[in-house]
């Protein structure tokens, strides 16, 4: 079966000698094979297997056989343009006769006139066909074991005597291209080319008269330097950095993007050819790269150069901006293509580490670019601009003009991609904190009185994030930033409602240092002394009952003057209480008479939800603090959505000041999820002279 499977998959001599006349006549002589949907899978194999055939069996100098392996290359390199085809340009065996062709047959014909058909045009055709072969990188190690890279070198050699023809130019050209192609991410290739001495013929190609040998050596040597850091030294040595730097001037924009990229990957972790570059005068000419009109790419590659450029030293990092970088990089920032905004921002992170660098990136209008560039969801791009704004907020005469224009909301308000860019954020943050005092707090609170209202907003709302609780009075208090912020609060704007509403609860947390739930916590028992927890209801010298749901409470007078007055006035006062001996208590529960009792004389009791409302409207009608604080400070803890505006009124009823206080502090912290609710509305109404009243408390105010 095996047999008969490969007699059907051949064809037969005469039908290839048919088919390869048709693949001739049809596809090569009429152009028509940049297209093969009208050509059979099996038809496509045999036609790839007829041209391989050609180029295995004619290897002579002769001019018939020199046409035919011409064609027979154009054939197959046109195929390979065709990712789907180079499978099986390969699989037939195409790579061992490419690399034989690469060569030049020798003749006694051509000894003798000096001369070959087609000279260059079939080495040229073979290292066209490799290199578009070579972009799989599963092939590369094929065609390189096969013997490809001598012969590649070979053809970058064949200058003679420094002339050249436009069919030698190309033979080289594509020998470059192949090489870039067998290299690319393959660090053992790039070695072997090394190796076999490839690198010293590229350089020497850099001085090449034909723009294109120019662009397609810098390819080469591009990719070769990537990673390789004794390619990078070859490179060097062989003195490829003078001609670099002049092809940086050229006016061939595809020129000075290969020769900026070359250089990009030779000072690449490489900080002693850093140094030569710099010598060698690259800094000008790539910094006049980043104006280039005509091509993106350049100006990309300059900006990614100079940041790293401007890691190398402060001296470099200042020498960039001198040279008057800045401006063309912020201009990028605003590009439509993202690399761009990717490598400039990069670029002016690097250069925003210098101090008065981040003096002269703001002042050149870097700052609000830089800030759009948060709302990427480019997770490198919005990185390199929060690193840069990290970079910006480090001067202290950025600091105003970073929250004049927003920047503070931005940081607090981003959706970050990457764990990296919420710790740069988070620390850029702290970075303006530490800066809010002096002359620094000044200039804001001077902001804050004289600026349209738009930016009093946002300096209000910076500060309540940022300024230190020993200046919160004079900014909010003293100030005007409290009015601001209830006047957001009470905006129909619902961002700026949650604005306020965040502001606000910060505000808050630095001023008391409390959760929501703790704003109505114990407070410590008042100091006096109990009668201790044994006497409760007990007989023994008691001398007043109460009578609670018709049962008797024994009591005891001294205890119960010293714990209020509301019990000095029950019995020293004129009321019918004073001289009776049992006493009834109406509209009260015996365990709730008990637990008040049992503060009452211990001056602690274990308060539970189940009893703590019942319990809160004893305390108050009692005039027990005490208690009143540790019932708020339970109630609070079962706030929730859907009960807040209940509690609010319960505090109001019973002038609940701490569990009102909780419930201000619930609704600053759950505004998106409460703004929704139909009674939300007239609840803020209601509680707005509250929280005015609870913030001028907590910020140092005394309330009159």
């Amino acid at each position: 079966m095996a047999e008969d499977r490969r007699r059907h998959e051949q064809p037969t001599n005469s039908g290839r000698r048919s088919l390869k006349r048709k693949l001739e006549d049809e596809l090569i002589v009429d152009h028509k094979f940049s297209s093969t949907d009208d050509v059979s899978q099996q038809d496509l194999l045999y036609g790839i297997r007829a041209q391989v055939e050609v180029l295995d069996s004619t290897f002579s100098s002769s001019e018939a056989d020199r046409a035919l392996v011409k064609r027979s290359l154009h054939a197959l390199s046109e195929f390979a343009k065709n990712e789907d085809i180079v499978n099986l340009i390969v699989e037939s065996g195409a790579v061992p006769a490419l690399v034989r062709h690469l060569q030049a047959p020798q003749s006694p014909e051509e000894v003798v006139t000096g001369t070959i058909p087609y000279e260059h045009e079939v080495e040229k055709g073979s290292a066209f066909t490799l290199g578009l072969l070579a972009i799989k990188p599963e092939h590369q190690q094929r065609i390189v074991d096969a013997g490809a890279l001598p012969h590649l070198v070979g053809l970058l050699k064949r200058r003679l005597d420094g002339q050249s023809s436009r069919a030698l130019n190309g033979a080289i050209r594509k020998a470059a291209d192949a090489i870039t192609n067998l290299a690319h991410e393959n660090s053992s290739i790039k070695t072997l080319v090394r190796v076999e001495g490839g690198i010293p013929p590229l350089v020497e190609l850099l001085e090449s008269s034909d723009a294109k040998v120019q662009r397609a050596a810098a390819g080469a040597l591009r990719t070769l330097a990537f990673k390789n850091d004794e390619n990078k030294n070859q490179i060097v040595e062989c003195n490829a950095l003078p001609t670099l730097v002049l092809m940086l001037h050229s006016e061939d924009a595809a020129i000075h993007y290969e020769a900026v990229g070359v250089i990009g990957n030779l000072v690449h972790s490489s900080p002693n050819i850093k140094k030569e570059v710099l010598l060698a005068g690259a800094l000008q000419p790539v910094i006049e790269l980043l104006s280039s009109s005509t091509c993106s790419e350049s100006q990309r590659e300059a900006a990614l150069l100079l940041g790293q450029f401007a890691a190398a030293d402060t001296d470099c990092k200042v020498h960039i901006v001198q040279r008057g970088a800045v401006g063309p990089l912020i201009d990028m920032l605003q590009s439509p293509e993202a690399q761009l905004k990717e490598m400039s921002a990069f670029a002016l992170g690097r250069l925003a580490q210098d101090t008065h660098n981040q003096a002269g990136i703001a002042h050149s209008g870097g700052i609000v670019p830089l800030l759009k560039l948060l709302d990427s969801r480019n997770g490198t791009l919005q990185h390199n601009a929060a690193f840069a704004l990290y970079g910006l907020a480090d001067n202290e005469d950025n600091v105003a003009d970073l929250i004049r224009v927003g920047g503070v909301q931005k940081l607090l308000d981003g959706e970050f991609v990457v764990q990296p860019t919420r710790e740069c954020v988070a620390k850029t943050l702290k970075r303006l904190e530490e800066k809010i005092h002096g002359r620094v707090l000044s200039h804001l609170l001077y902001l804050m009185r004289s600026s349209e209202r738009n930016v009093q907003r946002r300096v209000t709302l910076a500060l309540a994030h940022l300024c230190s609780p020993d200046d919160q009075k004079s900014i909010f208090v003293d100030s005007i930033g409290l009015d601001i912020l209830l006047e957001l609060f009470q905006s129909s704007n619902s961002k700026h409602q949650e604005d306020s509403c965040v502001a606000l609860r910060k505000l808050a947390e630095k001023a008391t240092s409390l959760n929501p739930v703790d704003a109505a916590g114990p407070s410590s028992p008042i100091s006096q002394v109990y009668l201790g927890e044994q006497y409760v209801n007990n007989p023994t010298l008691s001398d007043v009952t109460f009578l609670i749901e018709g049962k008797r409470f024994y009591a005891h007078r001294i205890c119960l003057l010293a714990s209020s007055d509301a019990f000095r006035a029950m019995f020293d006062g004129g009321y019918r209480e004073r001289d009776a001996k049992d006493i009834e208590i109406p509209n009260i529960s015996w365990e709730t008479f008990e637990k008040m009792m049992r503060y009452i004389y211990s001056g602690s009791v274990e308060v539970d939800l189940r009893i703590a409302q019942d319990l809160l409207r004893a305390a108050d009608q009692y005039l027990l603090d005490g208690l009143k604080r540790l019932c708020e400070y339970t109630i609070a803890q079962d706030i929730t959505l859907d009960k807040v505006a209940y509690m609010y009124d319960l505090s109001e009823a019973f002038n609940a000041v701490s569990l009102k206080d909780a419930c201000i502090l619930f609704i600053l912290e759950h505004f998106d999820k409460l703004n929704s609710k139909p009674w939300y509305g007239s609840l803020m109404k209601r509680m707005l002279p509250d929280m005015c009243d609870y913030f001028m408390k907590i910020l140092g105010k005394p309330l009159k």
